[in-house]
């Protein structure tokens, strides 16, 4: 091959490689620049994601519910506050879970025993609360104490003890209701004598201190627990409560009154006439047959309503006048008793909101001296001004007479009346009535549900112990049917009630006899006078 030859073919092999190389460079910086251009698009879109996160993490910061301990305060919201059941409650939230941050919403059971871990946290509470003696009683604990018994379904009796500040007139505006009390005792037993009652408030005095007075109903066994107290050296004021006193005055008044029980029939027959017809809506209020006299002042005011519809004159034929008077039988022969009973029921009623309201001090008795003086009745209006005044007398044993002493129990019988039909369902279980009664006294608070968090399974069931629920029961027999397991029955029901006080684990090793010293009984005797020598007989 000639010289040029070999230079053209060397030329053109340059020439290729130089192409080759152009092509590759330029290739390379195609790519350079769509990388570069898609790096700047990513750094861009990297940069929106994270503002989205931070945007998002805001809002999630927002959202009422961040941790479990401000779930199960919301529950306990719904449930107290709220006054929903636990079913409803469980459902709010699911509803809600999206809106409120919430993950996973609780189940019934959960809530449930989210509140018997409440019940737990507050009786340990109890056992810490102190409140401020009273200079005329200094070694009270500065509480008076709401005592009363109910019932549920079953055997067992639910005895309660209630903790009020006896300066609450002081402190607060208004009547005592269930955010202003503190649990401090739920007791069940088959029965409660007085000496039961009694060496339950002996326990109870204890390990929080003897009270400033006892708040209670006209029951025998409490009166006797209080009195049987007072014996042994231990005893405070009994107050009588404002309600009950009432209901008892109008009952020995008007309960053999000869036109009372014609009265009562007369309503009862017009009840049974009236319904199904056009006069349905005339039909008289529910009365209790137990307690009668605590609401049968409804039953009064609605008949002298009723009269008044019914005018002296006489009635067009078919007229609604005329069939209400057919119907009406021998109701306007009771027209005085029903005059007289309604004059005495109001005034005690215009009393009983007064003192209610404000306590027993000379203000709110003057108050009351009008409505006293309307009393018709003279038997009514002597003993109720004679009771006033000895309640009136312990005000000021207590220095509480310019104050306002409480005279009232209604907290704890709305107490039993919201455990009974808030959350337990359609079985009425004394026990587990029980449980739940701590737990609704006072507003669920922020440290409670954390609190609520950190107790265990373990402590849980250790709280219940063994008691045997009558829904368990009802689920063992019915569920599989034998005869044979009736007999369970007999060894469930020597299974021990719920028992709750407070340091109730160390109970055993408290000698209650060698608390109560001559020198506490000589100086705190409700009178406070001093006395020299030993006890009273």
């Amino acid at each position: 091959m000639s010289t040029l030859s070999r230079l053209r073919k060397q030329v053109a092999s340059w020439k290729q490689k130089g192409m080759d190389r152009g092509a590759e460079a330029r290739y390379e910086r195609r790519q350079r620049i769509r990388i570069a251009k898609e790096r700047d698009e990513l750094k861009k879109e990297n940069k929106r994601l994270k503002a989205r996160i931070k945007e998002l993490e805001s809002e999630n910061r927002g959202l009422p519910v961040q941790n479990k301990a401000t779930l199960i305060f919301l529950a306990f919201l719904l449930f107290f506050v709220a006054c929903i059941s636990f079913r409803a409650v469980s459902r709010v939230l699911t509803i809600l879970a999206p809106y409120l941050g919430i993950q996973k919403a609780p189940c019934t059971q959960t809530i449930i025993n989210w509140t018997t871990r409440l019940s737990m946290v507050r009786m340990r509470s109890a056992l810490t609360l102190k409140l401020p003696s009273l200079p005329l009683a200094p070694f009270s604990n500065g509480m008076i104490w709401i005592i009363d018994i109910s019932i549920g379904l079953g055997d067992g009796k639910i005895l309660t003890v209630l903790g009020l500040d006896v300066r609450h007139h002081q402190l607060e505006q208004g009547a005592p209701g269930l955010e202003h009390v503190h649990c401090l005792a739920v007791s069940v037993a088959v029965s409660w004598t007085g000496e039961a009652v009694a060496d339950l408030l002996k326990r109870l005095i204890a390990v929080k201190g003897r009270p400033a007075a006892y708040l209670k109903d006209g029951g025998t066994e409490l009166r006797k627990a209080v009195r049987l107290l007072g014996e042994q050296g231990i005893g405070s004021p009994s107050i009588d409560d404002i309600s009950h006193d009432c209901a008892n005055l109008l009952k020995r008044e008007y309960h053999d009154h000869p036109m009372f029980e014609t009265f009562l029939s007369a309503c009862g027959q017009f009840s049974g006439k009236v319904k199904q017809t056009i006069l349905a809506c005339l039909a008289p209020p529910k009365v209790q047959t137990k307690a009668r006299f605590m609401n049968v002042h409804r039953l009064v005011v609605w008949a002298d309503h009723l009269l008044k519809l019914s005018p002296a004159g006489r009635a067009r034929k078919d007229s609604i006048l005329s069939k209400l008077r057919a119907i009406m039988d021998v109701l306007p022969s009771c027209k005085a008793l029903i005059k007289r009973f309604k004059k005495d029921a109001v005034s005690l009623l215009k009393c009983q909101e007064i003192l209610k309201t404000g306590g027993l001090s000379h203000d709110t008795l003057a108050q009351c001296e009008p409505f006293i003086e309307a009393i018709p009745t003279v038997a009514v209006r002597t003993r109720f001004a004679d009771s006033l005044q000895e309640r009136l007398e312990i005000a000021k044993r207590l220095g509480l007479d310019d104050v306002g002493l409480p005279i009232s129990s209604d907290v704890i019988e709305s107490l039993f009346g919201k455990a009974k039909q808030h959350g337990i369902g359609e079985i009425k279980d004394a026990d587990r009535i029980a449980i739940h009664i701590p737990a609704l006294c006072g507003v669920p608070t922020q440290t409670e549900a954390e609190q609520v968090l950190g107790i265990s399974v373990a402590e849980q069931n250790e709280f219940v112990g063994n008691t045997s629920f009558l829904t368990s029961q009802r689920r063992h027999l019915l569920k599989d049917p034998e005869p044979d397991r009736l007999e369970s029955l007999q060894e469930s029901q020597s299974n021990a009630h719920i028992e709750l006080i407070p340091g109730a684990e160390n109970r055993a090793k408290i000698d209650v006899s060698n608390i109560f010293t001559n020198g506490y009984e000589e100086i705190s005797c409700p009178d406070l006078e001093c006395r020299s020598g030993g006890r009273s007989p």
